[in-house]
């Protein structure tokens, strides 16, 4: 189902995306999963993330009022991104005016659907809004860079009485190039929604990014993770937690490690085997088969 809607004067007539029922793959943006763009505090956060290294440079900006955007409101552009892949994989129009009822996207992200979850997911949409990136990545030339939010603009749709029907959202071009570019997303194991803490969810997404699954699996300096992370801990703490997240191994289809190497500590990481069938049902959010 397709409309025309002149929500957005800004960006002008948009066709309206209506997401697909059923269960559907989880889907990331690499570009999320590899550099620091969200808060990984539960409390609020108005610090900038100004990170550079190399040629990339992100600049994350929070007002006062709402704080800046967390990787649990990440959730909702996951939930758009497996909607626009989905759609484009079974030849669906798409664009980057959604619509979606908060039950789905509740639902898809193992969230509860009472009053109380729908709240939290209004206070996560206004943080998406809110925040504003200035980036170079991918953009032709790296001097340049790209300024956007999130979300660009939302809004609910009500009835008489005051409940919720729907929510409309635009994603900006940046975000929605992004996850049309088919090498920029890679799928996700939708366990990672149960993942609580913001440094493990950060973890789980750079080593599903990095580490993918290699045989070899991959490695990086602990300094070097706690730069990429934007995390406002210092160095000591968030070593402190990397253990902590070691010792539980809680990252599905990884197993983790801490070595020390030329007075250095490095968190490797290697795919854990699967079997097939298991894995295409975890990514489904259905629990492995039993072999018993």
């Amino acid at each position: 189902m397709r409309r025309v809607s002149a929500f957005s004067g800004s960006a002008g007539q948009l066709d309206l995306f209506v997401s697909g029922g059923g269960e559907i793959a989880a889907r990331d943006a690499q570009d999320l999963m590899t550099w620091p763009f969200f808060s990984l505090a539960k409390s609020k956060r108005v610090r900038p993330i100004d990170f550079r290294m190399g040629e990339v440079s992100i600049l994350v900006e929070a007002t006062a009022e709402h704080g800046m955007a967390t990787i649990w409101d990440a959730d909702v552009l996951i939930w758009v991104a497996s909607q626009i892949v989905e759609a484009r994989d079974r030849g669906r129009p798409t664009s980057r005016l959604i619509a979606a009822t908060p039950h789905e996207i509740l639902s898809f992200t193992r969230r509860g659907t009472g009053k109380a979850s729908y709240e939290r997911l209004k206070a996560g949409l206004d943080r998406l809004q809110s925040t504003t990136v200035a980036t170079s990545i991918r953009q032709a030339h790296h001097r340049r860079r790209h300024r956007f939010s999130w979300i660009n603009e939302w809004r609910e749709r009500l009835d008489s009485s005051g409940r919720a029907l729907g929510i409309e959202m635009i994603v900006p071009d940046w975000f929605y190039e992004g996850v049309l570019d088919a090498a920029l997303v890679l799928t996700i194991d939708r366990t990672y929604f149960g993942l609580t803490g913001g440094l493990e969810r950060w973890l789980y997404r750079i080593v599903r990014k990095h580490g993918g699954k290699q045989k070899g699996g991959w490695s990086f300096d602990v300094a070097h993770l706690h730069l990429k992370s934007g995390a406002l801990s210092p160095l000591k703490r968030f070593t402190f937690e990397l253990r902590d997240i070691v010792r539980r191994q809680p990252l599905p289809g990884y197993r983790l490690a801490l070595e020390h190497a030329l007075g250095r500590e490095r968190l490797s990481f290697v795919c854990i085997p699967e079997d097939p069938l298991d894995a295409a049902m975890r990514r489904l959010g259905y629990s492995g088969v039993d072999k018993s």
